[in-house]
């Protein structure tokens, strides 16, 4: 009967002109490697800063991969208490992990070190550059409702279905999601943009990746790159499906954090 209430209200909404100004957009990267942090993700932060600038919301999260670049985040902060809360989720990371005898120093998986990547530090430098160049403006707990505009931080695992779960449970309603080593992932509650890292990998997974940053190893320039990744995301925003959709994918990432080890 609830369901059935909830569809009758859904129905009532018509699709009208809106700004960017509405759009919350999830950055994300999976399955990375040692070209994330020269293409994909760094054009991705090109879109999270011409979002902002639109006056809407961009989020970064998988606490434990900013670790070895928080530094980066903390110097953008808006104030010493927003810096104060983002280094008190990294420490509880190190806690947390440290109760199961790891550390998350040593991070990247075997499909990263295989991609190019060799620590954690070189992993966590290339995420942070999803976040474009403006100033953190709140960190945010898991799922939490994200009540801000500007970039923010949401505490997740690195774990991607986990972690874009949070984000879009906390209002997330555009996720751009950065691929090395060729991740397959949708979320249908949210339209997902597939990013490859490379030339290769866009051709030989051309039905799932939506936008190569590639060609950025071939001499463009990345803030046009980024723009035009901009102009994509809107037209998503605006009713264009994603390759994630075409496919079918999302019906069984929505994966909230659950107990246990998860990094």
């Amino acid at each position: 009967v609830l369901l059935e209430q909830v569809l009758d209200r859904a129905n009532q909404f018509k699709r009208e002109t809106a700004d960017a100004s509405h759009l919350s957009l999830a950055v994300e990267c999976g399955g990375s490697d040692g070209y994330s942090g020269l293409t994909a993700n760094p054009a991705v932060g090109v879109v999270s800063d011409r979002i902002v600038a639109c006056g809407g919301l961009s989020v970064i999260s998988e606490t434990t991969e900013l670790y070895g670049a928080e530094h980066l985040l903390v110097a953008r902060s808006r104030s010493p208490e927003i810096a104060r809360k983002l280094l008190d989720k990294i420490d509880w990371w190190k806690e947390y992990v440290g109760r199961y005898g790891g550390k998350i120093d040593n991070n990247p998986s075997v499909g990263n070190k295989a991609g190019g990547l060799t620590t954690i530090t070189e992993k966590s430098l290339g995420a942070v550059s999803k976040s474009g160049g403006t100033a953190l403006e709140a960190v945010f707990d898991y799922g939490e409702r994200m009540d801000a505009r500007g970039l923010v931080v949401m505490d997740s695992p690195g774990f991607d279905p986990a972690s874009v779960t949070g984000k879009v449970a906390g209002g997330a309603n555009l996720v751009m999601f950065t691929t090395g080593r060729g991740s397959c992932y949708g979320c249908k509650p949210t339209p997902v943009i597939k990013i490859a890292t490379n030339t290769n990998l866009f051709q030989s997974m051309r039905e799932d990746m939506d936008l190569n940053a590639g060609c950025i190893l071939d001499g463009r320039d990345l803030q046009s790159v980024g723009d035009e990744f901009f102009e994509f995301a809107l037209r998503v925003a605006s009713g264009q499906q994603t390759c994630s959709e075409i496919q079918g994918f999302g019906d069984h990432e929505f994966v909230p954090w659950t107990v246990g080890p998860t990094v």
